[in-house]
Protein backbone atom coordinates (compact mmCIF):
# COMPACT_ATOMS: atom_id res chain seq x y z
CA UNK A 1 0.00 0.00 0.00
CA UNK A 2 1.08 3.55 -0.44
CA UNK A 3 0.31 6.09 1.58
CA UNK A 4 0.09 10.37 1.28
CA UNK A 5 1.84 12.19 4.78
CA UNK A 6 -0.11 11.83 7.61
CA UNK A 7 -1.00 15.14 8.85
CA UNK A 8 -4.26 14.59 11.05
CA UNK A 9 -3.75 12.66 14.24
CA UNK A 10 -5.92 10.06 13.25
CA UNK A 11 -4.26 9.15 10.02
CA UNK A 12 -1.06 9.65 11.98
CA UNK A 13 -2.07 6.51 14.27
CA UNK A 14 -3.54 4.62 11.24
CA UNK A 15 0.01 5.06 9.81
CA UNK A 16 1.80 4.17 12.77
CA UNK A 17 -0.83 0.63 13.26
CA UNK A 18 0.41 -0.35 10.10
CA UNK A 19 4.25 -0.04 10.25
CA UNK A 20 3.36 -2.32 13.01
CA UNK A 21 1.13 -4.58 11.52
CA UNK A 22 4.20 -5.19 8.49
CA UNK A 23 6.59 -5.25 11.07
CA UNK A 24 4.87 -8.23 12.46
CA UNK A 25 4.08 -10.02 9.43
CA UNK A 26 7.80 -9.79 8.00
CA UNK A 27 8.81 -11.02 10.95
CA UNK A 28 6.55 -13.91 11.47
CA UNK A 29 7.72 -14.80 7.74
CA UNK A 30 11.21 -14.55 7.47
CA UNK A 31 12.08 -14.10 11.28
CA UNK A 32 13.07 -11.12 13.41
CA UNK A 33 16.70 -11.41 12.25
CA UNK A 34 16.33 -10.65 8.85
CA UNK A 35 13.85 -7.58 8.92
CA UNK A 36 15.59 -4.45 8.15
CA UNK A 37 14.54 -0.98 8.20
CA UNK A 38 13.67 -1.06 4.24
CA UNK A 39 12.36 -3.86 4.70
CA UNK A 40 9.20 -2.65 6.84
CA UNK A 41 9.32 1.31 5.26
CA UNK A 42 8.80 -0.84 1.80
CA UNK A 43 5.96 -2.99 2.94
CA UNK A 44 3.90 0.31 3.68
CA UNK A 45 4.60 1.94 0.58
CA UNK A 46 6.89 4.58 2.46
CA UNK A 47 10.64 6.30 2.29
CA UNK A 48 12.56 4.83 5.11
CA UNK A 49 12.82 8.33 6.54
CA UNK A 50 9.47 8.93 6.91
CA UNK A 51 8.77 5.69 9.10
CA UNK A 52 11.29 7.31 11.33
CA UNK A 53 9.07 10.45 12.32
CA UNK A 54 7.28 7.22 13.78
CA UNK A 55 9.74 5.46 15.19
CA UNK A 56 13.16 6.13 16.25
CA UNK A 57 14.77 3.11 14.85
CA UNK A 58 14.08 -0.29 13.47
CA UNK A 59 14.69 -2.39 17.29
CA UNK A 60 12.05 0.43 18.91
CA UNK A 61 9.32 -0.96 16.45
CA UNK A 62 9.84 -4.64 17.53
CA UNK A 63 10.34 -3.47 21.36
CA UNK A 64 6.67 -2.20 21.02
CA UNK A 65 5.48 -5.51 19.44
CA UNK A 66 7.33 -7.64 22.04
CA UNK A 67 5.40 -5.64 24.82
CA UNK A 68 2.09 -5.95 22.86
CA UNK A 69 2.85 -9.63 23.05
CA UNK A 70 3.55 -10.11 26.64
CA UNK A 71 0.71 -8.58 27.79
CA UNK A 72 -1.05 -10.67 25.14
CA UNK A 73 0.64 -14.15 26.68
CA UNK A 74 -0.31 -12.86 30.32
CA UNK A 75 -4.40 -12.71 28.75
CA UNK A 76 -3.85 -15.83 27.74
CA UNK A 77 -1.95 -17.82 30.56
CA UNK A 78 -5.14 -16.19 32.93
CA UNK A 79 -7.36 -18.25 30.55
CA UNK A 80 -5.89 -21.41 30.43
CA UNK A 81 -4.86 -21.57 34.35
CA UNK A 82 -8.30 -20.50 35.10
CA UNK A 83 -10.23 -23.40 35.06
CA UNK A 84 -7.38 -25.65 36.40
CA UNK A 85 -7.42 -27.14 39.90
CA UNK A 86 -5.20 -27.16 42.75
CA UNK A 87 -1.98 -28.66 41.77
CA UNK A 88 -2.35 -29.40 38.32
CA UNK A 89 1.82 -28.96 37.82
CA UNK A 90 1.47 -31.01 34.15
CA UNK A 91 -1.86 -28.95 33.23
CA UNK A 92 -0.13 -26.01 33.69
CA UNK A 93 3.36 -27.03 32.31
CA UNK A 94 0.66 -28.03 29.07
CA UNK A 95 -0.20 -24.07 29.18
CA UNK A 96 2.64 -22.71 29.01
CA UNK A 97 3.95 -24.47 25.96
CA UNK A 98 0.66 -24.11 24.30
CA UNK A 99 0.46 -20.68 24.44
CA UNK A 100 3.93 -19.85 23.63
CA UNK A 101 3.44 -22.03 20.65
CA UNK A 102 0.62 -19.86 19.62
CA UNK A 103 2.67 -17.07 19.40
CA UNK A 104 5.77 -17.37 17.37
CA UNK A 105 6.83 -13.63 17.11
CA UNK A 106 6.94 -13.15 21.05
CA UNK A 107 9.21 -16.62 21.11
CA UNK A 108 11.39 -14.97 18.42
CA UNK A 109 11.32 -12.19 20.38
CA UNK A 110 11.95 -13.49 23.48
CA UNK A 111 15.97 -14.24 21.75
CA UNK A 112 16.34 -10.76 20.03
CA UNK A 113 15.00 -8.38 22.83
CA UNK A 114 17.62 -8.84 25.25
CA UNK A 115 20.82 -9.66 22.10
CA UNK A 116 20.02 -6.68 20.22
CA UNK A 117 16.53 -4.53 20.79
CA UNK A 118 17.28 -3.09 23.86
CA UNK A 119 20.81 -1.62 22.41
CA UNK A 120 20.00 0.67 20.30
CA UNK A 121 16.77 2.82 21.70
CA UNK A 122 16.57 5.82 24.00
CA UNK A 123 16.09 5.30 27.55
CA UNK A 124 12.53 6.02 27.77
CA UNK A 125 11.85 3.62 25.00
CA UNK A 126 14.01 0.59 26.73
CA UNK A 127 12.31 1.83 30.26
CA UNK A 128 8.68 1.43 28.93
CA UNK A 129 9.47 -1.90 27.72
CA UNK A 130 10.92 -3.50 30.50
CA UNK A 131 8.52 -1.74 32.60
CA UNK A 132 5.76 -4.01 30.77
CA UNK A 133 7.86 -7.19 30.73
CA UNK A 134 8.39 -7.19 34.26
CA UNK A 135 5.16 -6.32 34.93
CA UNK A 136 3.64 -9.42 33.17
CA UNK A 137 6.28 -11.52 34.66
CA UNK A 138 4.87 -10.96 38.24
CA UNK A 139 1.85 -11.51 36.98
CA UNK A 140 1.69 -14.96 35.38
CA UNK A 141 3.75 -15.69 38.61
CA UNK A 142 0.79 -14.72 40.30
CA UNK A 143 -1.27 -16.36 38.18
CA UNK A 144 0.25 -19.88 38.51
CA UNK A 145 0.41 -19.50 41.85
CA UNK A 146 -3.22 -19.46 42.14
CA UNK A 147 -2.94 -23.26 41.02
CA UNK A 148 0.10 -24.01 42.55
CA UNK A 149 0.17 -22.12 45.44
CA UNK A 150 2.86 -24.11 47.14
CA UNK A 151 5.60 -22.48 45.08
CA UNK A 152 6.85 -19.12 47.02
CA UNK A 153 6.31 -15.46 45.27
CA UNK A 154 10.22 -16.34 44.30
CA UNK A 155 9.59 -19.43 42.72
CA UNK A 156 6.77 -18.42 40.82
CA UNK A 157 9.10 -15.97 39.52
CA UNK A 158 11.77 -18.16 38.32
CA UNK A 159 9.43 -20.81 37.13
CA UNK A 160 8.24 -17.90 34.34
CA UNK A 161 11.81 -16.29 33.30
CA UNK A 162 13.00 -20.03 33.07
CA UNK A 163 10.16 -20.87 30.64
CA UNK A 164 10.69 -17.91 28.74
CA UNK A 165 14.33 -18.81 28.10
CA UNK A 166 13.72 -22.09 26.98
CA UNK A 167 10.95 -21.16 24.82
CA UNK A 168 13.47 -18.54 22.94
CA UNK A 169 15.97 -21.46 23.14
CA UNK A 170 13.64 -23.83 21.44
CA UNK A 171 12.42 -22.14 19.10
CA UNK A 172 15.76 -20.89 17.60
CA UNK A 173 16.98 -24.86 17.64
CA UNK A 174 13.77 -25.75 15.83
CA UNK A 175 14.67 -23.18 12.85
CA UNK A 176 17.62 -23.83 11.70
CA UNK A 177 19.58 -22.52 9.16
CA UNK A 178 20.13 -23.78 5.35
CA UNK A 179 23.74 -24.74 6.13
CA UNK A 180 22.56 -26.49 9.24
CA UNK A 181 19.75 -28.37 7.63
CA UNK A 182 22.93 -29.78 5.38
CA UNK A 183 24.83 -30.46 7.97
CA UNK A 184 22.49 -32.19 9.77
CA UNK A 185 21.32 -34.39 6.91
CA UNK A 186 25.17 -35.50 6.56
CA UNK A 187 25.73 -35.81 10.26
CA UNK A 188 22.56 -36.03 12.15
CA UNK A 189 23.83 -37.02 15.39
CA UNK A 190 25.06 -33.54 15.33
CA UNK A 191 21.51 -32.36 15.28
CA UNK A 192 18.47 -32.35 18.08
CA UNK A 193 16.61 -34.74 16.84
CA UNK A 194 13.48 -32.15 15.81
CA UNK A 195 12.76 -31.57 19.09
CA UNK A 196 9.25 -30.62 19.00
CA UNK A 197 8.47 -27.59 20.30
CA UNK A 198 5.47 -28.09 22.27
CA UNK A 199 5.80 -31.56 24.17
CA UNK A 200 9.85 -30.42 24.83
CA UNK A 201 8.56 -27.50 26.51
CA UNK A 202 5.98 -28.87 28.32
CA UNK A 203 7.99 -31.41 29.50
CA UNK A 204 11.20 -29.32 30.88
CA UNK A 205 9.11 -27.13 32.46
CA UNK A 206 7.02 -30.16 34.05
CA UNK A 207 10.21 -30.91 35.39
CA UNK A 208 10.92 -27.62 36.65
CA UNK A 209 7.98 -27.53 38.39
CA UNK A 210 8.74 -30.57 40.09
CA UNK A 211 11.74 -29.43 41.42
CA UNK A 212 10.77 -25.95 42.86
CA UNK A 213 8.17 -28.12 45.16
CA UNK A 214 10.35 -30.44 45.88
CA UNK A 215 12.79 -27.96 47.30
Amino acid sequence: MTFQRARRPEHKRLRYEAILTAARALAERDGVRAVSLADIAGAVGMHKSALLRYFETREEIYLRLAADDWRDWVAAMRAALAPLPAGAVAEVAAAFATTLAERPLLCDLLTHAPLNLERNVSLETVREFKRTAVGSVDELSAQVRTVLPALTDQDAFDLVGSVSLLAAGLWQLGRPTETLLELYELEPELGYGGLPFVPTLTRLTTTIIRGLLTA
